[in-house]
């Protein structure tokens, strides 16, 4: 067992502990022709997989539709117990240190090293949870950014904002110009996005030190976020309709809405939920917190990813670094599943040379969703984010019905998450 993992070893009751580099991808698979089994759940990837599976005869990858987010991490944890898992599968970021923890992961980093530079350092950190260790590579990535009606900014005189000072003020602006309108919503429905914000005002939720885990998701930088968006709540600058309701669908096709804190794949649901309003949107860099230091915080993402138990995970590592870094891959991941792309090069290539239908006028969508994907802030993840964004919705969904400050509610998540991990047998400092 590598050092680094062993001295990173978090006990626990039903065995979890941080002890992938027992899985390492080192060494040799058996020889001759090899299948491998892969699970993902990403639109038409099935399709990136015959590519593959052409140019691969000996190495053959067979594709099995899976439901993502719970459902997909508990199916993983029951097949590993009972030795039916796939060799591969597709993981969002958010689930790895869960598998990692219940030795469900296998560490590529034999194999994974000679790629770490084609992907931002934001995004690798994610899959190394902060140590030597690789977990998974990078599929696509959301980093977070504005979207705004450019008709109806034109209409009210509002200027794009920049910061999140400049938020604010565009905000009750046109609140006052139009009383039946809203910049945004607060979605208390929405941990990914809230804890995107977070990532991008500095806050890291989880952090590991020796053996013992620590919980911030009640630091300064994260009270600051909560504190923002309370203010704006309480003085009906914003919204509180949680996202992807029927009365949020409503407001973006009406105009009642007029702006959306979302992330790079939000042309799609704009497309799906709006699509009276083709043509009338534009994006812009997520306002930020220091205009001098841009940053952006993602919201979503997924990986692929080499089970433990698989006796084939070199020829496992090599289909999923070719899935993640070969050009025609990562096109055709562009072009078939609609993802944007963790690595670096691909974000430029030419598969997103023109806009998403949805913003047909706005030439410069990639480019500029490249930049701000480079601005990524690094994150890591806990063993149990399931249980964080479970009290998150319970507890500013309840703050919100209330009328009551949001960032209190931030001690009550954070008090759930560790009492979850040490009853779970993580030591937590």
């Amino acid at each position: 067992m590598r050092l680094d993992i062993a001295r990173k070893a978090v006990a626990a009751g039903l065995g979890l502990a941080l002890l992938a580099g027992c899985g390492s991808s080192g060494g040799q698979d058996p020889e001759g022709p090899t299948e491998l089994s892969f699970w993902a759940w990403a639109p038409n990837i099935e399709k990136v997989v015959d590519r593959w599976n052409a140019s691969h005869p000996d190495r053959k990858v067979v594709m099995s539709k899976q439901a993502q987010g719970d459902d997909l991490v508990t199916k993983l944890l029951t097949s590993a117990k009972a030795g039916s898992g796939p060799d591969l599968a597709q993981v969002e970021f958010q689930a790895l240190p869960t598998l990692v923890s219940n030795d469900v992961l296998a560490d590529v980093s034999a194999d994974a090293a000679a790629v770490e530079g084609e992907f931002p350092e934001g995004v690798w950190q994610q899959v190394t949870l902060g140590g030597d260790g690789v977990y998974a590579i990078p599929q696509d990535s959301g980093p977070m950014m504005f979207y705004y009606r450019a008709d109806l900014f034109q209409q009210y005189g509002l200027t794009v904002p920049t910061t999140w000072d400049e938020y604010a003020r565009t905000a009750r602006t046109l609140r006052s110009r139009a009383p039946d309108r809203f910049l945004g919503t607060f979605s208390s429905n929405d941990p990914g996005w809230f804890a995107g914000l977070a990532q991008q005002a500095g806050g890291s939720w989880w952090s590991i030190d020796g053996d013992t885990w620590r919980v911030s998701i009640d630091d300064a930088a994260t009270r600051k976020v909560a504190a923002y968006w309370s203010g704006l709540v309480a003085e009906g600058a914003v919204d509180k309709t949680p996202m992807y309701t029927p009365e949020w669908n409503k407001a973006l096709n009406d105009g009642t809405q007029i702006g959306w804190v979302s992330a790079v794949w939000a042309p799609g649901v704009l497309a799906g939920n709006a699509g009276g309003t083709l043509g009338r949107w534009a994006m812009a860099p997520l306002p930020q917190w220091d205009a001098a230091s841009p940053r952006t915080g993602n919201w979503g993402g997924s990986t692929t990813a080499v089970m433990s138990a698989s006796t084939k995970r070199k020829a496992a590592a090599e289909f999923a670094i070719w899935l993640n870094t070969d050009p025609e891959a990562v096109a055709a991941l562009v072009t078939d599943s609609g993802v944007y792309p963790a690595a670096t090069k691909a974000q430029t290539g030419s598969a997103l040379e023109q806009p998403p239908a949805f913003f047909p006028a706005q030439e410069d969508f990639y480019p500029t969703a490249q930049k701000i994907a480079s601005t990524a802030a690094s994150f890591t993840w806990g063993p149990n984010v399931n249980v964080a964004y479970t009290a998150y919705k319970n507890a500013f969904g309840a703050a919100i019905t209330a009328g009551t400050d949001l960032v209190p509610a931030l001690s009550e998540v954070q008090r759930a998450t560790i009492d979850d991990m040490r009853a779970s047998g993580f030591k937590v400092g």
